[in-house]
């Protein structure tokens, strides 16, 4: 009997229960939030309209992301030959999936693909334009979310869409937004372009993504001109791309992000946050000699989104970590693994003015710092604190433009060292690149002998 009673909410109770969820989780009330949430929940399989109040309560991106896939999933398993709660269950997918963590992998969650697989097969047997574009606008919302794994049916969705509403400016701009995370950019650029012109009025987000497609198609003329009409104070600079001034920024790139994967290998391989010179609101050079290999180095040239994940704090200053997009230019920098001893800190990172051009000794011991999720993802803590405490002994990278010849390199660098005495630095593929052969086979002993001791 209390089974069949929970299911009997009136609408009205229903209204009350979804606004007053949604007033708890905006007060940050999460345990009186839960109860309304529970009350929904045993009331839904067999009362659309509180499951319907689920999907606005998710849709409203106040729950976490976890709890929010729990009760997507509930609504999905009651409900799955609903066409009204699969397009709204459609619409509301980016919502439990954390959609600025672009290179994410693919979501682990069964229900997404069901749910794809329903909306298609509903699209697929539409007799009415109206019903079919609903299907479709859900089906494409929730393809996408899939990183790489249903881009064939969401690619297909976003032009299906354009056809039956070919003057709706949002379904050019979805396709748009689709072809820019898939490194698409030239057809991206088309399609925002086709949306802006169908605006009643310019778009903040249609802007930056048009900027962001011009940006990744080499187009810098068009790029220059999108960012001039948004006040930036900008101009066309190096590699033929738009270039100001802007404070450094990070960015977490990936081995494999998203653009450069596809359904084979849908994961980001190893990822690392890294310090770039903005060149422009969405392409940098890389100014940190990478831990990892991951394929893109110090001096390479990337593109990142303009959504930042988060934001790391340093002091009293927000710093935005954007998300990798693709690798523009790879100037071939020569990158060469050091061991060394110092005095004081940064001693040998410091010696890097002494190198010419944009050459660096850059210290792993004292700028490389692994980070649990938490602390990653938080912007109150200060990651200033994270600065690694003074070490006798460093090891990490030389990273030189590719014009500098490994033997003029090797030169600067004894020279840097000679006025650093007793300081000592060891670079065996250096010295080997140079030619040198036998002071890099005794190079590479004392290199080990030290790099051995790092950390103790």
């Amino acid at each position: 009997m209390l089974g069949r009673l929970a299911g009997v909410l009136s609408a009205n109770t229903i209204e009350s229960i979804e606004s007053s969820v949604l007033a708890e989780l905006e007060a940050g009330t999460v345990d009186a939030a839960e109860k309304g949430i529970q009350r929904l929940l045993r009331a839904q399989p067999r009362n659309r309209d509180a499951a319907l109040a689920l999907v606005r309560i998710v849709g409203a991106r106040s729950l976490p992301i976890e709890r929010g896939l729990a009760v997507f999933e509930a609504v999905f398993g009651a409900h799955a030959s609903d066409p009204e709660l699969l397009v709204a269950m459609g619409n509301t997918a980016s919502s439990v999936r954390d959609i600025d963590d672009l290179n994410a992998a693919p979501p682990a969650s069964p229900v997404f693909s069901e749910l794809a697989d329903a909306l298609y097969t509903r699209a697929q047997e539409a007799t009415d334009s109206e019903m079919e574009e609903a299907l479709l606008f859900a089906l494409a919302n929730t393809t996408r979310v899939m990183a790489r794994q249903r881009d064939e049916v969401c690619a297909g969705a976003y032009r299906r869409l354009i056809e039956l509403a070919p003057h709706t400016h949002y379904h050019h701009y979805n396709l748009g937004l689709f072809c820019k995370t898939r490194g698409l950019f030239s057809e991206g650029l088309r399609a925002n372009q086709a949306a802006s012109r169908l605006e009643a009025e310019p778009s903040v987000a249609c802007d930056w993504n048009l900027g962001i497609c011009a940006t990744g198609a080499g187009e810098g003329a068009v790029a220059l001109a999108l960012w001039k009409r948004l006040n930036q104070k900008i101009e066309l600079g190096r590699f033929g791309l738009p270039e100001g001034g802007y404070p450094n920024c990070k960015v977490k790139l990936a081995q494999r992000p998203l653009a450069e994967r596809d359904s084979t290998q849908d994961d980001p391989g190893l990822e690392e946050t890294i310090w770039v010179e903005r060149l422009s609101p969405c392409h940098g050079i890389v100014r940190s000699a990478l831990y990892q290999r991951l394929g893109v180095d110090y001096g390479d040239v990337v593109l990142f989104d303009g959504a930042p994940i988060t934001y790391h704090t340093y002091g009293e200053k927000k710093i935005p970590v954007f998300p990798h997009l693709a690798t523009l230019v790879r100037p071939g920098y020569h990158l060469y693994d050091f061991a060394g001893t110092q005095e004081s800190p940064r001693q040998l990172a410091d010696a890097s003015t002494a190198l010419a051009d944009d050459a660096v000794i850059y210290s792993h011991t004292e700028q490389f710092v692994q980070l649990c999720e938490a602390c990653w993802r938080s912007e109150a803590t200060d990651h200033a604190k994270h600065t690694k405490t003074a070490a006798h002994v460093v090891v990490g990278r030389i990273a030189a433009p590719p014009h500098i010849e490994p033997a003029e390199l090797l030169r600067q660098l004894d020279a840097a060292m000679a006025e650093r005495a007793p300081c000592r630095i060891y670079a065996p593929e250096l010295c080997e690149a140079a030619g040198m052969s036998e002071r890099a086979e005794v190079e590479r002993r004392r290199f080990g002998m030290v790099a051995s001791t790092e950390g103790q």
